[in-house]
């Protein structure tokens, strides 16, 4: 087994034991250069605007994005690039990167530990290749289509449970359940599951892919946020669909995403 050293030397290892043109190799080259600039940026006080959508963005997500933009192009410069910060490059390719360079900026920007850089890369409208690095927790999850899902070095999968009282439900923000009209939807599924918590962003999927939690829910989401972590569930067992259970595609905004055993029972409360 490789060990990985998720710190300022993470991925060297595993990068090394790629081969050279591996697409895993690239993201994850990439992913390892934009966590030493987050990781610059992290102790610092650093400015915040806001975006057009009102949501925050610092200098590190995009300097972050920035890097990982150049090292895509450096091996694949024919590749499209759709980034959060930085928006789309169209190359009229199969293959389209999609970048969140910090997914929990809010977390990023008051020290809270809990945000992760998000890497997917797309062929022909299907995601073939996901990588979430969160740097604080030295926790990097990668998949590969067809290949399963990798926590560090170690390959993990989703739980077994299959019962709605035995679960562990997660959920991202509850105002956008609210004005979606979905609050009652969630108040009921949460009543009937073991044990609920509101972790919100990629944290939950991480939980989810490693079978520590068993469903998580967001009425609200963008691609970029969910294409990476999408495939890690499924090449973990998992199955992520929107909340009317269509499969999830560049025009998702909603998010069901559970160990698979549960996920009709879950559709049930939102159809």
């Amino acid at each position: 087994m490789i060990r990985l050293r998720c710190n300022s030397n993470i991925l060297l290892d595993i990068i090394n034991f790629m081969s050279n043109h591996s697409y895993l190799k690239v993201a994850l080259e990439a992913v390892k250069e934009a966590d030493i600039v987050i990781n610059k940026y992290y102790s610092k006080d650093i400015k915040t605007t806001l975006k057009s959508d009102l949501s925050p963005v610092t200098i590190a997500d995009k300097e972050s994005e920035t890097i990982i933009r150049k090292i895509i192009k450096e091996s694949y410069p024919e590749h499209n690039i759709i980034g959060e910060e930085e928006g789309r490059t169209n190359h009229n390719s199969p293959y389209t990167w999609v970048i969140d360079p910090i997914d929990g900026t809010k977390n990023f920007m008051r020290k809270v530990p809990l945000f992760a850089t998000q890497l997917a890369l797309i062929k022909d409208d299907r995601v073939i290749l996901g990588v979430s690095n969160a740097p604080i927790l030295s926790e990097l999850i990668y998949a590969e289509k067809g290949k399963g899902a990798y926590l560090n070095d170690e390959r993990i999968s989703v739980s077994n449970i299959n019962k709605l009282d035995k679960s562990y439900l997660s959920y991202g923000g509850l105002g956008y359940f609210n004005k979606a009209g979905l609050m009652k939807n969630l108040l009921k599924i949460e009543g009937e599951t073991f044990s609920h918590r509101g972790f919100g962003d990629f944290w939950s999927y991480h939980l989810l892919a490693q079978g520590k939690i068993d469903i998580m829910l967001e009425a609200k989401t963008k691609f970029w946020d969910i294409a990476a972590l999408s495939l890690i569930v499924a090449e973990a067992g998992g199955k992520v669909t929107d909340l009317k259970g269509n499969s999830v595609n560049m025009k998702t905004t909603s998010i069901i995403a559970t160990n698979g055993r549960l996920h009709s029972l879950v559709e049930e409360h939102f159809n």
